[in-house]
């Protein structure tokens, strides 16, 4: 039977429609899931759902790799939570920086700070009632504090460890240095303070048994101590020997930092002494001496009769002139051979004289006293034992070159500063095993 034309067209027509609405339908009102692929991601309009129903129209976004967004993201904050806790561990587990403070109580501690740690120091006056200054090490944060305001109980404590400098010189001193340790005593019986140390200024006789009861070989606290001159209680396991350094408190002597000036210049005059000169010393044989041979000529000399306690900007200028322009730095003994003048001439690159004596009192009395200290340490100085051979020295001071002076100024820096940074290396180390090994003792 053959169909018509028009109802073949017709009947197309309506197949057609039928299939069209049914796939409208399964577009549009059909919620089952066929496939990842066709699946949508359902955002809110601005409008929200009312009474509780399900929007009839969401804005829809095609994203055929949710399930390995989804799955990546996961893991990457996995990896993140990971780390984040590993860092915390590394963290937990670093070293951290002792804390150590230094309280200068006598004018020691300034050398200290300076010249040996080359610390800074604010504020830059001198004479500033409140100083204090910081500086890091390899493992140790250590804090200076000095000055008249620096009183008991007015100290931030912000550290467990404690270096006291002390001056032991005069009775007076060890009074106001002992109220100092009584004050510690009781910081360490309260557990604010775990290690003390003390850098005292010792007595130039080596009478310093004021302060053996407080150290911790004796059942006291101070577990450390640094004391100044050939003290027979050295043993550099609990006490070490420590340099007397330069006159930071009346004359106020600064760090001097070499230059090609102070190496080189010619300097037009032999030798130097500016100081006192006590009865029937042997500084009064150094003054007829270079009277008698007519050397007073070419060297400076300064001589008073009594020691002056504060010296002023202009004799502290002529004294770095004398340093500064002379070949050669007499230094004879006083209360004990080690004095100021030889680190000061040091500073200068003038080659210290130094009488090899030693001095009444209680000091070491070994074949490398008197100055065991500096001795260990190679100093090329020029060690005298009697005045009386200063001609023979200066004669053959005038037989160099200039290019030897040279040689020689040089080398003499240069063991100053290495000088310095042994001291500041011993120091550190012998603070450090306290601190992290627990007592030295």
């Amino acid at each position: 039977m053959k169909i018509p034309k028009r109802k073949l067209f017709l009947l197309i027509i309506f197949a057609y429609v039928a299939f069209s609405l049914y796939a409208a339908y399964s577009v549009f009102f059909s919620t089952k899931v066929i496939s990842r692929v066709h699946r949508v991601m359902k955002k809110k309009t601005s409008g929200g759902v009312r009474d509780g129903g399900v929007a009839p129209f969401l804005t829809d976004e095609w994203n055929p790799w949710e399930d390995e967004q989804v799955e990546y993201n996961s893991a990457l904050n996995r990896r993140r939570q990971a780390f984040k806790q590993h860092m915390s561990g590394v963290d937990r587990n670093r070293p951290k920086n002792h804390k150590v403070q230094i309280w200068g109580k006598a004018a020691i501690g300034l050398y200290l700070w300076e010249h040996i740690l080359e610390g800074p120091l604010n504020p830059t006056d001198k004479v500033a009632q409140w100083r204090e200054g910081e500086l890091q090490s390899a493992k140790i944060d250590f804090s200076f504090y000095t000055g008249p305001a620096v009183v008991q109980g007015h100290v931030p404590l912000d550290m467990n460890t404690l270096v006291l400098v002390l001056n032991g010189r005069e009775q007076q001193k060890i009074s106001y240095s002992t109220r100092w340790l009584e004050h510690v005593e009781n910081m360490v019986q309260s557990n604010t303070v775990a290690h003390v140390a003390v850098v005292l200024l010792g007595s130039e006789q080596c009478n310093n048994d004021w302060i053996g009861p407080y150290l911790k070989r004796n059942g006291g606290f101070v577990e450390l101590l640094f004391v100044v001159y050939d003290s027979p209680w050295v043993n550099d396991k609990d006490v070490f020997q420590w340099p007397l350094g330069v006159a930071t408190s009346y004359r106020q002597f600064p760090m001097i930092r070499p230059n090609p000036q102070l190496i080189t210049s010619n300097r037009p005059y032999l030798c130097n002494f500016l100081g006192t000169v006590y009865k029937n010393s042997s500084r009064e044989t150094l003054m007829q001496v270079l009277q008698q041979s007519g050397l007073n000529k070419e060297c400076i000399t300064g001589a008073r009769e009594n020691w002056l306690p504060q010296e002023t900007a202009d004799t502290l200028r002529r004294y770095q002139t004398a340093l500064a322009q002379r070949r050669l730095t007499l230094c004879p003994v006083g209360i004990n051979t080690e004095c100021y003048r030889i680190y000061e001439a040091c500073s200068y690159g003038s080659v210290p004289v130094v009488e090899d004596a030693v001095t009444p009192g209680s000091c070491a009395t070994g074949p490398s006293s008197p100055l065991r200290l500096l001795k260990a340490a190679g100093a090329p100085f020029i060690f005298i034992s009697d005045w009386k051979e200063l001609p023979a020295i200066l004669e053959k001071e005038r037989g160099l070159n200039q290019e030897q002076r040279v040689d020689r100024r040089r080398r003499l820096l240069e063991w100053y500063a290495s000088f310095r940074q042994q001291m500041k290396e011993q120091f550190i180390d012998v603070i450090e095993e306290m601190v992290f090994k627990g007592n030295i003792v």
